[in-house]
C-alpha cells in the first residue's frame, strides 16, 4: 500500500493505492477546532439519540449536518459513517418492534423492492462520479440540503399533508398502493444513499398517507425495519468505496445508545410537537447553509 496526502478543494485528503496503482480509499476531513476532540462524538451522539427517542425521526437529518459543519468531516465520509450508525441503532429498534408485533413485513418487503436495486444504482454512479472528488461532493451537499426540507416539511405539515391527500384521491386498488409503495422505497434508495436523510420522517409520512387505516405504531416499525438493510446496503458500499470513519462510528454509537434509551422515557413528558417544530426549523437553517452558504 502507498499512501499519498494531498489538499483537495479545501479538504485534507489521504489517498491509499494498492500494489497495482489502484485506488484503494480515501479519507479526507477539514480541520476544525472539534475535530480532535472525542468526547465531542460521544456528546453529539447522546444529543442526536435523545431527540431520535423522543420524535422517532431526526437522526440521520441532524447527524450527518452536524459531522460536515461543526466537525469538518468530508460530506461523502459523513454520509457513510451516519448510514452504518442508523442500521445498527435501528436493527434494535426492529427487534423491539418485531417482538410487539407491529412490524407489516409485506409492506417492508415492497419497499425494499424498491431502495434495494436503487441504492446499488446509486452507489455504482458515485463510484463513477469519483466519490471523493469536488463534483460528488458538491452533489452530496445540494441533495442533503433537498433531503432535509422534504423532512422538514413532513415533519410541520405532516396532518395538512394527509388532509390533501385524502381530498384529492379516491379508493385506490391494491395493486396502485403496492407499486406506489415499491416507488416510495425507491426515492428512499437514492436519497439515503447520497445524503443518509429520508428513511425516518419522510419514510413514515408516505406510508401514512398510503396506509391511513394502519395503526401509527405499526407504520413507525415498518419505516425502521425498511430502514435496517437500506442504510446497512448503503452503508457497506461506502465501505467499499472507503468512505467510513470506524473511531467517529464506534464514538457515536457509545453515545447514542444511552441517548436513544433516555429520549423514548422523555418521550411521554414532553409535547411531540414541540419537538417536532424545533427539529423542523433547525433543519430549515442547515438546509439554507448547505444551499446559499
Amino acid at each position: 500500500m502507498v499512501k499519498c496526502h494531498s489538499n483537495r478543494y479545501g479538504w485534507n485528503v489521504e489517498t491509499v493505492y494498492d500494489s497495482y496503482g489502484r485506488q484503494y480509499r480515501a479519507v479526507g476531513n477539514r480541520m476544525t477546532i472539534f475535530h480532535d476532540i472525542p468526547g465531542l462524538y460521544l456528546l453529539s451522539g447522546f444529543i442526536i439519540g435523545v431527540l431520535t427517542g423522543m420524535t422517532g425521526t431526526g437522526g440521520g437529518a441532524l447527524m450527518t449536518p452536524l459531522l460536515i459543519i461543526f466537525f469538518g468531516i468530508h460530506p461523502v465520509t459523513a454520509v457513510g459513517t451516519d448510514l452504518l450508525y442508523a442500521s445498527i441503532t435501528k436493527a434494535s429498534g426492529t427487534v423491539v418492534h418485531a417482538w410487539n408485533r407491529t412490524v407489516d413485513w409485506k409492506v417492508v418487503g415492497w419497499l425494499a423492492a424498491g431502495s434495494v436495486p436503487m441504492t446499488a444504482l446509486t452507489l455504482v454512479t458515485l463510484y463513477y462520479l469519483d466519490i471523493h472528488g469536488n463534483t460528488t461532493q458538491t452533489l452530496v451537499t445540494k441533495i442533503l440540503g433537498v433531503a432535509l426540507f422534504l423532512t422538514a416539511i413532513s415533519l410541520i405539515f405532516r396532518k395538512q399533508l394527509e388532509q390533501i391527500y385524502e381530498k384529492h384521491t379516491g379508493n385506490m386498488t391494491a395493486r396502485l398502493i403496492r407499486n406506489l409503495t415499491i416507488l416510495t422505497g425507491a426515492v428512499l434508495g437514492v436519497l439515503v444513499s447520497i445524503s443518509s436523510v429520508g428513511a425516518g420522517a419522510i419514510g413514515v409520512t408516505a406510508l401514512i398517507l398510503l396506509y391511513p387505516e394502519m395503526p401509527i405504531a405499526t407504520i413507525v416499525g415498518s419505516g425502521i425495519a425498511h430502514a435496517v438493510p437500506l442504510t446497512l446496503i448503503a452503508g457497506l458500499g461506502h465501505w467499499a468505496l472507503g468512505s467510513i470513519d470506524w473511531k467517529l462510528l464506534v464514538a457515536l454509537l457509545m453515545g447514542s445508545i444511552p441517548g436513544i434509551i433516555i429520549g423514548s422515557l422523555l418521550s411521554a413528558r414532553i409535547p411531540e410537537i414541540v419537538v417536532r417544530v424545533t427539529l423542523s426549523v433547525t433543519l430549515m437553517i442547515i438546509c439554507a447553509k448547505f444551499w446559499f452558504l
